[in-house]
């Protein structure tokens, strides 16, 4: 039984705000519980995964299908459940779609099997022929699994971002790639991933050594993370990082990126840490300052850069970044060389010590927690929320 409030539409969405008087948004579909991503695999089609029910919900032209596509065993205590999707490009045969999801032995059991990567093919109306790709920890911690999914730049390799799956910080369980020197080889948490299509090493060979998992690892040093986008126009990566308790950031995540966990977390701490400390798997793996760091928790979500011209040239090719924090959006310009962010003012030292000092980066605001924003074929901003209980799209277009 659903005992969430019940709201009209006005209430629902009273609270959002575009800050560009020319834009305006539209509710494309609602009634999702809790969404953790949607892949857009057609004009007016999207895919919406359900983070507790294990739900693949399809939506067309604004109808909610009557069944799921899918429905996968999830243990979906804290941050575990049903946590990405990603779908390889229309025209493509078969056409794959990958989930990443903390498998369980039943629906709603709390028992883990793992955190794990599956590839279906789309047909027909179903997700069939399921192939495990990658097992990966879901222990010790009900937290940091990180779990979002995109396709990279070649449409041939997928990537994925792990958190450090300890949200106790047990000790136990922290290795190399947690920056912890001589410790275990890394397992496959607290970094960012990448596979083939068919689950195995990129190139035949590892960025930062061939040992098992760590073959996989395009970065590391991360606590966790809820997005990974590229830029379309130099291939880059970037993420967003939740720091604890403080130093959220945005990184640039060239291959062999170390993001500093444990040994250091934001811009605003990093004369307090001794870069000396940290792993560098013989030289491989290189640390880099955040491009971005908010001092006061705002728990940003989803990366995209909007290659579109439809919301102005204002926007064009520039980086958005979502958040949970008064469903904020952000808006980024880009220096020349796309490597760095063009801040102003407070922000020229990339830090926002003060939640004031970042209102003039406020796109949008009053989203809800926000999940996840796409690109549609249509050019326009897709917004993937769960404003006062109730999972909602939101399409953003000109007025």
């Amino acid at each position: 039984m659903n005992n969430n409030p019940v709201f009209s539409q006005e209430e629902k969405y009273e609270q959002v705000n575009i800050s560009d008087s020319r834009l305006k948004f539209d509710v494309v579909a609602s009634g999702f519980d809790f969404p953790t991503g949607m892949a857009i695999i057609g004009p007016n089609d999207f895919l919406v995964i359900e983070k507790n029910t294990g739900n693949v919900i399809r939506i067309q032209n604004g109808i909610v299908l009557d069944k799921p596509l899918l429905t996968v065993n999830v243990a979906n205590q804290s941050e575990r459940g049903l946590l990405g999707i990603a779908v390889t490009d229309q025209g493509t045969k078969p056409r794959y779609v990958f989930l990443y999801y903390t498998e369980s032995a039943r629906t709603n059991h709390e028992t883990a099997l793992g955190n794990r990567i599956y590839r279906y093919e789309l047909a027909d109306n179903k997700l069939i022929n399921p192939k495990l790709l990658l097992d990966l920890p879901s222990f010790p911690g009900l937290s940091h699994d990180g779990g979002v999914l995109k396709i990279g730049p070649d449409k041939k390799t997928l990537y994925l971002v792990v958190g450090n799956v300890n949200y106790a910080q047990n000790v136990t369980y922290m290795t190399r790639a947690q920056n912890v020197k001589n410790g275990p080889q890394p397992d496959g948490r607290g970094g960012v991933l990448r596979i083939t299509f068919d689950g195995g090493v990129v190139g035949g060979k590892g960025i930062l050594g061939n040992f098992k998992l760590l073959s996989l690892y395009y970065g590391y040093g991360l606590r966790n993370s809820f997005g990974i986008g590229f830029d379309p126009l130099t291939g880059n990566l970037w993420d967003t990082e939740n720091g604890q308790k403080t130093d959220d950031e945005v990184n640039l995540v060239k291959p062999g990126f170390n993001s500093g966990w444990k040994v250091i977390q934001g811009s605003s701490l990093i004369k307090y840490m001794d870069k000396t400390d940290l792993e560098t798997f013989s030289g491989k793996g290189v640390y880099r300052d955040p491009e971005f760091d908010w001092v006061e928790t705002v728990a940003p979500t989803s990366v995209l850069f909007f290659n579109s011209k439809k919301l102005g040239n204002d926007y064009t090719n520039d980086l958005f970044i979502g958040s949970v924090h008064n469903g904020t959006i952000y808006h980024f310009d880009l220096m020349k060389d796309r490597e760095h962010l063009d801040l102003k003012g407070p922000l020229v030292d990339k830090v926002a010590n003060f939640p004031e000092e970042t209102e003039g980066l406020i796109f949008a605001r009053g989203m809800g927690l926000i999940t996840d924003l796409e690109v549609g074929p249509d050019g326009y901003l897709y917004v993937l929320s769960f404003p006062k209980h109730d999972g909602t799209i939101f399409k953003i277009l000109a007025r």
